[in-house]
């Protein structure tokens, strides 16, 4: 199946948090989209893998998305190396993304940082005809580059590039999120708090969601950050 837009994220759950207003945005308007998650996030503190793996399910039927994988590489000690580099490659080759949405360049959690490296490194591979790499039943997959890649933005504030409306498909945004009810705010829950599960934590991302859209004059905004200039073939499309 080709995508229109692949999200690798590095954990179950990123996604959501970050750019899943936008993935709705965009099934909405007809493209196909799909998610890859790097790990089964099996360092939580909160919940199990098996159990992540039902939410991230659950999730994508919420959004609508094409494609859920996960390329069970190692939580917190995942390396951008060339094993890893082979694993993205075959992702991309497989799905064919004319954009892919990656991890924030930098952010609280190392695993992020990396996985946005990773991810870069293995889009400019995947466009080399001697870097080789098979499908699950040992046929090649040709060479495939995509034509952008841009970087959500997660725990820590990073200004954005540009920033896309989502006020129409907010509620569907954190109903995804909430998909995921063994790592964010339950009253019911006797598990450990952590970092994302108190209920500020939320109100974090509503009060960002209001921001940005505040910024271009929306109800709500997710925003990216790019390693290039952006190009516009008409000043109408801008906000």
């Amino acid at each position: 199946m080709k995508l229109d837009i692949l999200a690798f994220a590095a954990h179950p759950d990123d996604t959501e948090l970050s750019c899943a207003g936008t993935l709705a945005a965009h099934i909405d308007k007809g493209h196909k989209v799909g998610v890859v998650d790097l790990t089964r996030g099996e360092l939580g503190t909160r919940g199990t893998p098996e159990i992540r793996e039902k939410e991230a399910r659950e999730s994508a039927g919420i959004l609508g998305l094409s494609v859920r994988d996960n390329l069970r590489l190692e939580d917190g000690f995942f390396q951008n190396d060339k094993k890893n580099q082979l694993a993205l490659i075959a992702a991309i080759r497989k799905y064919r993304p004319d954009i892919v949405l990656a991890n924030a360049v930098t952010d609280r959690h190392p695993d992020h940082g990396r996985g946005a490296r990773l991810a870069v490194d293995a889009i400019f591979l995947s466009g080399l005809v001697r870097v080789e790499v098979t499908d699950e039943k040992g046929d090649p997959l040709a060479p495939w580059r995509p034509g952008a890649v841009y970087h959500f933005i997660q725990s820590q504030f990073i200004q954005p590039d540009f920033v896309v409306d989502v006020t129409d498909h907010w509620e569907r945004k954190m109903a995804s999120v909430r998909a995921f009810r063994s790592q964010f705010y339950d009253p019911d829950s006797e598990e450990p708090q952590t970092f994302i599960s108190s209920p500020e934590f939320l109100k974090m991302i509503e009060a960002r969601g209001k921001e940005l859209g505040h910024s271009i004059g929306v109800g709500y905004g997710e925003g990216f950050t790019v390693n290039r200039n952006i190009g516009v073939s008409n000043l109408f499309d801008l906000k």
